[in-house]
């Protein structure tokens, strides 16, 4: 091989000199006495090689890019992990509507040529005709689709949107009625689509919303007149209802109702359907090879940290790539759960570029929302609004596949799935507003301005499906709906503040207490080795605790509703939300009671291996309290209504005619999300489309900006942010700044021969050596990294590693071939005729140059590193280049910034 080389080498300097002592002549340098190519001739590809990736279809399910040189990379993943689709061997461009022919990398003249016609007049360099060629076939290295990202990368957004502009560029060149036409349903694709999502995440969050409710109710009985009714169905609104029979009159012989049957059948009914729903959510049971540096994928928070470069005692140490990877092959793999929890935290990864495969497919959907009917059914302390955002996104991801546009550019899906998020909470809280703003505030991390008014259009219409589904029977589409008629009085500025204090505390402190609990009870070797054993203590728990209290028992839904619902008249027992002023310390002991349990529950709830969300859990924990509140200071309106404080507070008036209790709930329950979640302006919204007032927009903007304040105090982290860490996402932050005090040079590691191509002697690179330098970085973890290609020391070019190990898999053999490395040489130099068609005839596949990116991003060493950070966020960028004096001084992968930032966070504790 090295023999061959020289060959080459002395081959390019001699056509050199031929070049500048001919330089008017025209003449072809090719000869009968020129040597001929290790590749002997232009091969066609054969169509049953199991290289023929082009007759494989991409499904969410399917393997990872085939490797026939057993090399060690993620090819090798187990069947049980939801695979990587497979490219295409041609990387078309299906979207576009110019014509059908191949784009080719400038081989016009090259057709019938042997491989040494082409290579003689490519290193003879005759500028002209190659400045001719790289103009001609510029565009080439951007219009053709990038193969699908592999699993466990990062999408490239600057080669996403160039890739598009292209595309748009080339339908807005034609200017016919064909063309006006394509140009337009192009640009009506993105509308359709999210239309489509909203109406199918409305008619998913329907079968839910239904199919739960009846459910739920089983647990106490049945419906006689129809089985498949829910209670309120059934007695249409009736308070004596003889049509729903309970358990105990079914079960005892003497059909007499039996607190302790209905006990024994509410317990076994929650045990059983918590455990249907756990069984069917391990079916999404997904295997993670021990390579793979993360600790989970679902919201385990006792999962286990791995600290690759530290030793036991916590020290950095320094390791080489081949240490590391055999040290990963000793570690297990790494097991999760794609239908369990809320999914939100995985969605937020997921539209900041990272690439999961299967998470938002067809299987993962399924399972989640079946999951979800009979996990919420159970009675659990959990919400289902949470896993709707990761429901949509399934169904908008899944959508995508019907227009090219969205299917083929990663970058244009993320716009799309932020759409989807939005929906998921506009069918969840009844919120289309909220639900638009949840996507800016939350989850979304690229969200130009169309994709704000078509998020908005999507929920608005999930909003008018769900309205015409009517899921609830009332004809409304929020999740509960409370009219405030009483104003707030201004005193009770105070006693909103400390409610927004409160909840902001609770929030911090369920953060603290689910760790902690994970970090202990889950931990238990038999706990962690048997999920399914776990959600048996915590659902056996729940059935006992929840029977004896009325407002644990209720749904979460409609206990928040209850707790945020004004008084129109007294109740006359003690346990009631409408207490007189003797009964009001009987009610708080009550509400007291409830609160300690639901707080416990939502506790050792949190991240079990069950469809669940904290949104509502949280709100619940806070209304309690805030309902507590309410009544305290409505007790002390009471006995000081003279004192000027209240205005014309009647004590001996109707309920809330001094202080409405429900309005503390409210502010308490979004005080509380906000201290789990630090959803700020969003929950404002929510809060004011559930209630439709005016008039408490304020305190409820108040008691969030507080708790906010408290929460961040408290703990920095929310719950989605902790579970980002401890998960090891590569995620960037993209709100959270931190105080940089280096330069890029210090974080730029040293040139290693094994992360560069050096074309400076040849553009031909040997097959064998670019497969070891792509094995290279497979084992320093880069499977999404890159090789810059230099000449004379001047970065000229960078190749992704995906695309290199795509390449590479393409050629049928790679022990005696040369590939060409350079976008400054064209096999066809010189030799293109306009007009000439190069239909019908294959790529050479030795020619890499559509996979390298001729103008990869590059900055100083001395940069700042807040310019690093600008790049990587604003961009995109999976990685940056890093120049000395214009001399390549190394790449600065994002993962390798994302662990710095994560360094110097931790050092500033």
């Amino acid at each position: 091989m090295s023999s061959l080389r020289s060959v080459d080498r002395s081959r390019s300097r001699g056509s050199q000199n031929d070049y500048d002592d001919d330089y008017d002549d025209n003449s072809d340098t090719y000869s009968n006495t020129t040597p001929q190519s290790p590749t002997l001739a232009f091969r066609r590809q054969r169509p049953n090689s199991d290289l023929d990736l082009s007759r494989h279809s991409a499904t969410e399910r399917s393997g990872l890019l085939a490797n026939a040189h057993n090399a060690q990379s993620y090819s090798s993943v187990p069947v049980t992990m939801p695979g990587t689709p497979s490219p295409f061997a041609v990387r078309h461009n299906s979207q576009l509507f110019t014509s059908n022919t191949r784009r080719l990398h400038s081989r016009t003249g090259s057709i019938g040529q042997s491989f040494s016609h082409r290579l003689v007049s490519a290193l003879g360099d005759r500028r002209a005709a190659l400045n001719d060629s790289m103009q001609a076939s510029k565009a080439s290295f951007w219009q053709d689709d990038r193969v699908w990202y592999d699993q466990f990368t990062s999408t490239d957004w600057v080669h996403d949107s160039i890739a598009d502009a292209y595309r748009v560029k080339a339908l807005r060149s034609r200017k016919d009625i064909r063309g006006k036409l394509a140009a337009w349903f192009d640009g009506a694709q993105g509308w359709v689509l999210v239309a489509i999502i909203g109406i199918l995440t409305a008619s998913v969050a329907y079968i839910v919303n239904v199919a739960e409710s009846t459910l739920f109710d089983w647990k106490q009985g049945y419906c006689t007149t129809a089985w498949y009714r829910s209670r309120k169905s059934c007695c249409e609104g009736a308070s004596i209802c003889d049509a729903w029979l309970h358990w105990s009159k079914v079960i005892r012989t003497d059909r007499l109702d039996s607190q302790g049957t209905q006990f024994v059948a509410f317990v076994f009914s929650v045990v059983a359907l918590s455990m249907a729903s756990c069984v069917l959510t391990m079916a999404s049971k997904t295997v993670i090879p021990s390579a793979i540096s993360l600790s989970t994928l679902d919201e385990n928070l006792g999962a286990e940290v791995r600290h690759n470069d530290r030793d036991e005692e916590g020290r950095k140490r320094s390791l080489s790539p081949e240490t590391i990877a055999r040290e990963t092959q000793l570690r297990p793999p790494m097991v999760y759960y794609s239908a369990a929890g809320s999914g939100v935290a995985e969605v937020k990864v997921i539209l900041s570029g990272f690439v999961l495969h299967g998470y938002l497919g067809l299987r993962t959907l399924i399972i989640k929302t079946f999951g979800l009917i009979l996990s919420v059914a159970s009675g659990l302390s959990l919400g289902k609004e949470g896993p709707y955002v990761h429901i949509a996104t399934c169904i908008g991801n899944i959508a995508c596949r019907i227009f090219s546009k969205y299917s083929n550019n990663d970058g244009k899906r993320r716009e799309v799935l932020s759409a989807s998020a939005a929906s998921g909470v506009a069918v969840a809280f009844g919120a289309p507003i909220g639900g638009v703003l949840f996507s800016l505030e939350e989850v979304s991390y690229y969200f130009p301005p169309k994709t704000l008014f078509r998020t908005f259009f999507c929920c608005i219409a999930a909003a008018l499906t769900l309205k015409f589904l009517n899921p609830y029977g009332t004809g409304k589409i929020v999740l509960f709906e409370v009219r405030y008629l009483v104003d707030w009085k201004f005193f009770e500025l105070v006693a909103f503040i400390f409610t927004g204090a409160l909840g902001g505390f609770l929030g911090a402190m369920f953060i603290k207490a689910s760790r902690i609990w994970a970090r202990t009870f889950r931990r238990i070797s038999f706990i962690k080795k048997y999920p399914l054993l776990e959600v048996f203590l915590v659902a056996l728990i729940t059935g006992i605790l929840s029977f004896w209290n009325r407002y644990t028992k209720l749904p979460v839904t409609e206990l928040l509703f209850e707790l945020a619902s004004p008084c129109a008249t007294f109740t006359d027992s003690g346990d009631g939300l409408c207490p007189t002023r003797e009964h009001i310390p009987d009610t708080l002991r009550t509400l007291m009671l409830a609160f300690v349990v639901k707080a416990g529950l939502t506790v050792i709830t949190f991240g079990i291996k069950v469809p669940a969300g904290i949104y509502v859990p949280s709100m619940v924990v806070g209304g309690l309290v805030g309902r507590m509140v309410g009544h305290t200071v409505q007790l002390f309106a009471l006995h000081f209504s003279d004192s000027g404080l209240f205005g014309n507070c009647d004590p001996t008036g109707p309920p809330g005619s001094c202080v409405v209790p429900g309005v503390y709930a409210m502010v308490a329950a979004g005080a509380t999300m906000t201290g789990v979640t630090r959803l700020t302006v969003t929950l404002a919204v929510i809060l004011f489309e559930l209630t439709g007032s005016l008039d408490h927009v304020l305190p409820f903007s108040l008691g969030i900006l507080v708790a906010k304040w408290t929460a961040d105090a408290l703990e920095p982290l929310s719950i989605y942010d902790l579970l980002t860490d401890m998960n090891s996402y590569p995620f960037l932050d993209n709100k959270v700044r931190p105080i940089f005090t280096s330069e890029l040079g210090d974080i730029t590691p040293r040139i290693r021969r094994e992360r560069i191509i050096d074309v400076s002697e040849s553009p031909l690179v040997s097959a064998g050596e670019l497969r070891e330098k792509q094995q290279y970085l497979h084992m320093a973890g880069e499977i999404d990294g890159g090789l810059a290609i230099l000449k004379d020391g001047v970065l000229v070019g960078l190749i992704p590693a995906p695309d290199l190990e795509f390449a590479l898999d393409k050629l049928e053999n790679e022990d005696n071939t040369l590939c060409l490395m350079s976008t400054q040489v064209g096999w066809g130099a010189g030799r293109e005729h306009p007009g000439e068609s190069a239909e019908g005839h294959d790529e050479d596949p030795t020619d890499f140059t559509p996979f390298i990116d001729p103008a990869p991003v590059a900055l100083d060493i001395n940069s700042p590193m807040d310019l690093v950070y600008e790049c990587f966020v604003k961009l995109g960028l999976r990685y940056i280049c890093v120049v000395r004096d214009g001399k390549y001084a190394g790449l600065v992968h994002k993962k390798a910034f994302v662990k710095y930032i994560k360094e110097l966070e931790e050092h500033e504790k």
